[in-house]
């Protein structure tokens, strides 16, 4: 399966949704869905836009991001096949359209939505701006730094370390079946989208991934927003611990120029950053440029 690639960049600005709107994007042909149970009661649904992962028990179903309207409701239809329980949650990983625009699919149907009180302040504002507050389902409950519940004989457990992708990414831990959506705090092997204007840090990025490896272990089955490869949007804490060393050489790669005397134009030339190898892709000048902002503001 080929999943769409510009579809990484959707929900961070206008540009982006003025790209969903236009009729080139909008008349490629979407890719099948896939459907799959990864451990226990948990599995995952792919098909074009962030990674969902789902859960079924004795009590109801449980849902962490959306997608698109369209595949929200072909997720929601699968589900229903597997079970006639309610849908009991809705959990956000952060804001971006790609993750949440398919929230409004679940209207009537979820008790209740929730996400990191960040990203529903960015959810909100770019729906505002963007004059598409009647395509959103809000989040209903927020949290800041962790938040548990437990549906049936899952207890499910949100973890906010900083700010990372955005300022608002949480990753949702099931604990029993110890799968973590990570969502787009982890970019497969591709060059990731780094949305600043909604709170963006690579070194805190760096930091969170730290702490996701102190926090879960070995065991730990990890679900990643996008992979280079769509069929690798699964991994283990290696997987990680690699995201972790892009951000950290990006940053050091992007300070050594700085230093050296390089403007933002020549640094953002470059085509590789030193001690990366297994990145691709074509968004590396997006961290080149991101991490100069960074290193360099006030």
């Amino acid at each position: 399966m080929q999943r769409r690639k510009f579809l990484f960049s959707t929900g961070l600005s206008l540009a982006s949704l003025a790209l969903l709107r236009n009729k080139s994007f909008a008349s490629l042909e979407q890719d099948p869905f896939q459907i799959k149970t990864l451990r226990g009661n948990v599995g995952i649904f792919t098909e074009k836009g962030g990674t969902i992962a789902w859960m079924i028990n004795k009590e109801g179903i449980v849902v962490v991001d959306a997608e698109f309207p369209e595949q929200a409701t072909h997720l929601i239809t699968e589900l229903k096949k597997r079970s006639d329980l309610p849908f009991k949650w809705l959990i956000n990983t952060h804001h971006h359209g790609d993750h949440t625009s398919g929230n409004i699919s679940f209207k009537g149907i979820t008790e209740k939505v929730a996400a990191h009180a960040n990203s529903l302040a960015n959810q909100t504002a770019v729906a505002v701006a963007g004059k598409t507050e009647d395509k959103q389902l809000y989040p209903d409950t927020t949290f800041t730094d962790t938040w548990k519940i437990k549906v049936g004989d899952e207890t499910i457990k949100a973890h906010y370390f900083g700010r990372g992708h955005t300022n608002g990414d949480a990753m949702i831990h099931f604990e029993n079946a110890n799968i973590v959506h990570i969502g787009d705090l982890v970019f497969n092997r591709r060059y990731p989208v780094i949305d600043m204007a909604h709170g963006a840090s690579l070194k805190s990025w760096a930091q969170c991934l730290e702490k996701a490896q102190k926090q879960f272990n070995k065991d730990t089955l990890f679900v990643f927003g996008h992979a280079f490869d769509p069929e690798k949007v699964t991994g283990n804490i290696d997987d990680i611990k690699a995201m972790q060393n892009y951000m950290e050489q990006a940053v050091a790669f992007v300070d050594s120029q700085i230093k050296a005397g390089k403007t933002k134009d020549e640094i953002s030339m470059a085509t590789s950053i030193p001690g990366v190898t297994d990145w691709q892709g074509t968004g590396i000048k997006t961290t080149l440029t991101s991490a100069y902002d960074e290193l360099t503001a006030g």
